[in-house]
């Protein structure tokens, strides 16, 4: 008996082991599935003992893939308690990256020689990015630039690379290292530059707004053949700035300095916009199709002209209270001109209403924006060499309140003078706006033939003869001169192109409410133009307060050297003479 004993021992050692962890195997024993399997395998086909392993054997599986699941679970349960509960990593801005694997950072205003982590790609290190840094301070991920970071003015690119900065007074200026998108800009003083949260690294470079609000997508498409009239002020600016491109062997013989600019003066309404539109449309198309142009700029190593680049400013835009920023302004524009031909475009500088910002300067002692404005344009005129390099168009209505400086030789070297439109100008200007594409009058068209250009032709004479003929229906006004003479001004005397513009839109206006309330098509009728003319005089009638009639009168290119007193002519209406202050 003494001999069976330890064996009885040994045989129920091994049940003890299985009953103590059922459904989990032990890591120092066999699995409780392979026990089971043994048992089945033993036990012949017939033993009722087979179906009890059998129920043993799922229970097993139920319970080991129930303890799989919980594994699982408070394996996830454990990471996000992990997570939660490990430090945070801090960000940092990269400065350089002195070697493989090394970089130098700054976190929280200090700066450090970290280790990279070896699974950050090395496209992703880039100069001025934010990245994550570790308990150990080693970079493991980057973000990608920071956006959001101050916006600076540069004031100067420096050889090496680095970038000036001035900010306001009794701050210290900043120079600052490129980030690795702008290392090979090409950045320029003025820029508007964007510098990360720590200023230390800049980051972008800022298009910008004010500058490029002035700058038409493309040059305008107005051709000399849209411009009804005005045929001297064309021929004049068409010679001025095409006979030097075409004929460009000549010009060089004979040494000729191709002008700078020109400037464009006359009454309101007479198309000083439109001709420098056309001049830039017709400039640009020129100097683009030009092979002498081309090897001109490459002698002159600058881009062959491909493009045109129209810059319309409107005078009174660039006028600020903040000291200083008027001028600011009239640099950017220039800079962004010199920057478009750099880039092969020729761009065109056009000022509207230039005398607002161009005005003559005055000896005083209070402030005058025209005492720092017009040095300030003039020594950026001085900058320019030719038409190759920016064009300069000035439009006025005053141009004897424009400073001397900016007009003189050299700097605006044609002065042209858009007149109002004669006779036969008027014709052209009418036909311009009245198409043969227009419905006309179908009783007309039956006097004509059925034909719409001899109708065409007989609302413009009907028109032109009702407006400059001198009848007492068309006197306007009457003005007093210092002799005791008195002058009379008719409405020929007035009349411009946006005065003719506006009397075919007047005719359109009553063909349209004619159509609409008789509910059938209905055409313009001589009618229609007729009452049109009366009505867009009879409302542009209006008379200046007296301290202002001197300068009305100049507006409206009469020189009121002798005039004492104006009076209106409008019928229905008291005479009434307004005294003009005498000129000493």
């Amino acid at each position: 008996m003494s001999d069976r004993r330890p064996t009885n021992q040994q045989d129920e050692h091994p049940e003890r082991r299985t009953e103590t962890s059922p459904g989990a195997p032990s890591q120092s024993g066999p699995d409780p599935l392979e026990l089971i399997e043994q048992c089945l395998a033993s036990f012949p086909e017939t033993d009722p003992r087979q179906k009890i392993l059998y129920k043993l054997r799922h229970a097993v599986m139920l319970a080991q893939a129930a303890n799989h699941q919980r594994e699982a679970e408070f394996k996830k349960v454990s990471e996000v308690v992990a997570k939660l509960t490990a430090p945070a990593n801090r960000i940092g801005t990269l400065l350089d990256l002195p070697g493989e694997g090394l970089a130098r950072i700054v976190v929280g205003g200090a700066e450090y020689y970290a280790n990279v982590d070896p699974r950050v790609p090395p496209s992703d290190l880039k100069i001025g990015a934010q990245i994550l840094v570790n308990e150990a301070y080693a970079v493991i991920k980057t973000l990608g630039y920071d956006r959001s970071g101050p916006i600076l003015k540069l004031a100067e690119a420096m050889t090496d690379g680095r970038l000036r900065f001035e900010q306001e007074m009794g701050r210290q200026s900043l120079i600052l290292q490129r980030s690795s998108d702008l290392a090979g800009a090409d950045l320029k003083t003025g820029d508007e530059i964007r510098i990360d949260p720590s200023h230390r690294i800049a980051i972008e470079k800022l298009e910008d707004r004010k500058a490029s609000q002035h700058l038409l997508e493309e040059v305008p498409k107005v051709t000399w053949e849209q411009i009804g009239g005005q045929s001297e002020a064309i021929a004049a600016i068409r010679k001025a700035i095409e006979f030097p491109l075409l004929h460009a062997e000549t010009f060089e013989r004979f040494k000729f300095s191709q002008p700078k600019g020109f400037l464009l003066y006359g009454p309101p309404g007479c198309g000083k916009t439109l001709i420098g539109q056309a001049a830039a449309g017709s400039l640009s198309k020129l100097v683009g199709e030009s092979k002498e142009g081309d090897a001109a700029a490459a002698e002159d190593k600058r881009a062959p002209v491909t493009s045109g680049a129209f810059l319309h400013v409107k005078g009174p835009e660039i006028l600020n209270m903040w000291l200083g920023e008027s001028e600011r302004m009239v640099r950017d524009l220039f800079a962004q001109a010199r920057a478009r031909r750099k880039d092969g475009a020729l761009p065109f500088i056009f000022i509207d209403e230039a005398e607002s910002i161009l005005g003559t300067r005055r000896a005083m002692r209070s402030f005058n924006i025209s005492n720092t404005l017009v040095p300030m344009f003039c020594s950026e005129m001085d900058g320019i060499e030719s038409l190759r390099d920016v064009v300069i168009i000035l439009a006025s209505n005053r141009p004897d309140l424009i400073d001397p400086a900016v007009l003189r030789p050299g700097r605006i070297d044609r002065k042209i003078k858009v007149s109002r439109p004669n006779r036969e100008s008027c014709a052209e200007i009418l036909k311009v706006y009245l198409t043969e594409e227009l419905p006309f009058d179908q009783a007309l068209l039956a006097e004509r033939g059925g034909e719409k250009a001899p109708v065409r032709s007989s609302l413009v004479e009907e028109v032109v003869e009702a407006i400059f003929k001198r009848t007492d229906d068309n006197r306007l006004l009457s003005v007093r001169l210092r002799n005791g003479q008195n002058k009379i001004l008719y409405r020929s005397d007035l009349v411009s192109g946006a005065i003719l513009s506006s009397v075919v839109q007047r005719a359109k206006e009553k063909a349209i409410d004619r159509t609409i309330q008789a509910g059938k098509p209905a055409g313009m009728t001589m009618q229609d133009m007729l009452e049109a003319v009366t009505e867009e005089f009879r409302e542009g009638e209006m008379l200046p307060p007296d301290d202002a009639a001197e300068e009305w009168l100049k507006l409206l290119d009469h020189h009121p050297e002798q005039v004492v007193g104006i009076s209106s002519l409008r019928r229905g209406r008291q005479t009434e003479e307004r005294l003009v202050n005498q000129i000493i």
